[in-house]
């Protein structure tokens, strides 16, 4: 059932959270940043002491479970991802300090720089001056910062800095010409994508170091196939991509391929498809966005978790639809309940509710 505003402030006064450091902001699509406090209420009176985040994408919910005191596995089959989750998840104490926030945007005469994205990525995404700077900036994050953590923390910095200059926040197609065009615009924010990189780089690390904190808990974040994590934790939380009913896949690979290429700069080239006039990276066959396999991709999921409490975000318009999935979990032996709130998605014109499954 739908809560409503009132019954979500009631909420979060009874079952509020432990520790209250604010995440970080986020562009990224299919963030839960704004749902955490209604997924909180819907589990925080189920007896668990550590949850895996199976797809855990931006880390607002893995950032939940952790300020709940929970001992936290974040994973997820994006790199760019884990690393964010290991400068604010994994990451319990070390920031990143000015001095070497000033180290990483100098140019150091001891260092011969790379030039891939200036000699490659010209016209696409971001202006010459810009590609020369990435260039730049990568290779200063992996050469003067030595702390592994403090380079995921600057990474997560250079992520949130390409994503915030680029229009719809987006990679999966080339329009720099939206940005650079000398033409009245009835959207996007010249200003924002006009400001230098330098400026986003030092605000996204400011608010990195605002978010890191110790829950007490050794937690960890790993880069794996959601069906090759070992861990063993007594929730699992799944909010993997999405298929609508029409059969309409959420490529999170292909929205994000620019920061993945980013994540792993010295294999990029060779990843490229050079037949894209966006030079991206080919999304890697996975039966999470393709309509006849996910919801086998589903039941082996819940199968390989079945003795676990299971929280499943989702939609209800999804395929398997919720009474499959529901069915799927009765099967298993499960007490399932269901919970709604109204929801309206970016680029989405159709009225619809997120959806929290708890099995258990």
């Amino acid at each position: 059932m739908a809560a409503s505003a009132w019954q979500l402030s009631l909420l979060n006064t009874i079952t509020r959270r432990p520790h209250l450091t604010e995440f970080v902001s986020t562009r990224f699509q299919g963030s839960k940043k704004r749902l955490t406090e209604w997924i909180w209420a819907s589990v925080h009176d189920l007896q668990f002491d550590s949850a895996l985040d199976l797809f855990g994408g931006t880390g607002a919910v893995g950032h939940m479970f952790k300020g709940a005191g929970k001992r936290l596995v974040y994973n997820d089959v994006l790199r760019f991802n884990w690393h964010i989750a290991r400068a604010l998840l994994e990451n319990n104490t070390v920031r990143l300090s000015e001095p070497e926030v000033n180290a990483v945007l100098e140019r150091h005469e001891s260092l011969t720089y790379p030039s891939f994205i200036a000699d490659s990525f010209s016209g696409i995404y971001f202006t010459d001056d810009e590609n020369a700077w990435l260039d730049q900036t990568v290779h200063n994050i992996e050469n003067v910062l030595d702390d592994p953590f403090k380079k995921c923390i600057a990474r997560f910095a250079l992520y949130q800095a390409c994503i915030i200059k680029r229009p719809y926040n987006l990679f999966h197609r080339s329009n720099l010409y939206m940005r650079t065009a000398d033409v009245k615009r009835s959207f996007g924010n010249a200003t924002t994508w006009n400001k230098p990189f330098e400026a986003f780089f030092k605000k996204f690390v400011r608010e990195a170091n605002e978010a890191i904190f110790d829950n007490g808990r050794k937690n960890l974040a790993v880069n794996l196939d959601a069906l090759h994590v070992d861990e063993d934790c007594d929730l699992v939380y799944i909010d993997p991509p999405y298929v609508s009913d029409k059969g309409t896949a959420t490529d999170y690979f292909a929205f994000y391929q620019f920061l993945e290429g980013l994540a792993a700069y010295e294999d990029w080239s060779p990843r490229i498809d050079r037949t894209t006039k966006h030079l991206a990276i080919p999304s890697p066959a996975t039966p999470w966005v393709r309509p006849k396999e996910v919801s086998a991709a589903f039941d082996a999921v819940l199968k390989r978790y079945a003795e676990k409490i299971l929280v499943i975000s989702y939609r209800d318009d999804g395929i398997p639809s919720i009474e499959a999935l529901c069915a799927t979990l009765g099967e298993l032996g499960k007490t399932v309940a269901v919970h709604r709130i109204p929801q309206k998605y970016v680029l989405s014109t159709r009225a619809t509710h997120e959806v929290l499954i708890v099995a258990k």
